[in-house]
């Protein structure tokens, strides 16, 4: 799975699940052992984070949700992602 971008310990990626569980535009976020899946619209649709940890991937998803759609869409397409600034 393509690594978008990597913050605080926090590493954050995105592929396309033809036929997956998880339908809607969405993110896999890992630190430390634990695991979020988040859809772009924030709503977490598995697993969770420390809550500091979630509370800085929140906010790095908001500043940067123009870019997690347009990865999401060239992804879907079969093309090349891209990567997306680290929250500082």
């Amino acid at each position: 799975m393509p690594v978008l971008s990597m913050f605080f310990g926090i590493i954050v990626r995105m592929c396309k699940e033809l036929g997956g569980k998880h339908n809607a535009p969405h993110i896999h976020a890992e630190y430390s052992g634990d695991e979020v899946v988040v859809a772009l619209d924030g709503t977490v649709l598995e697993g969770g984070l420390p809550r500091a940890k979630m509370k800085l991937l929140e906010a790095w998803m908001e500043i940067h949700r123009d870019e997690l759609e347009a990865n999401w869409k060239l992804l879907s397409n079969g093309e090349q992602f891209f990567r997306i600034d680290p929250l500082k």
